[in-house]
């Protein structure tokens, strides 16, 4: 499999297993950890000036439907402890 990466960072993207109960239809997506990568920073700003929220989103792609966008955040860890080796 080719090595996927952030088409905002450039960054190595994770496997990331999901909840059994997610409506993503999907057991893991392909997603940035990146905390650097400005999709991410950014999105801290965007979601509070628009929606007056402090969350923020992560890059993914997933693999299974050919398909990419935000996945949300509420905190720089989530989802780190999900990553599938």
């Amino acid at each position: 499999m080719k090595e996927l990466k952030c088409k905002y960072c450039g960054g190595e993207l994770s496997k990331v297993g999901l909840p059994e109960d997610s409506d993503w239809n999907v057991e893991y997506l392909w997603i940035c950890l990146n905390d650097e990568c400005s999709y991410y920073k950014n999105g801290w700003d965007w979601m509070w000036n628009n929606f007056k929220t402090f969350v923020s989103y992560r890059y993914y792609y997933n693999t299974f439907f050919e398909t990419d966008g935000p996945f949300p955040v509420a905190r720089p860890e989530d989802l780190k402890n999900s990553v599938i080796q």
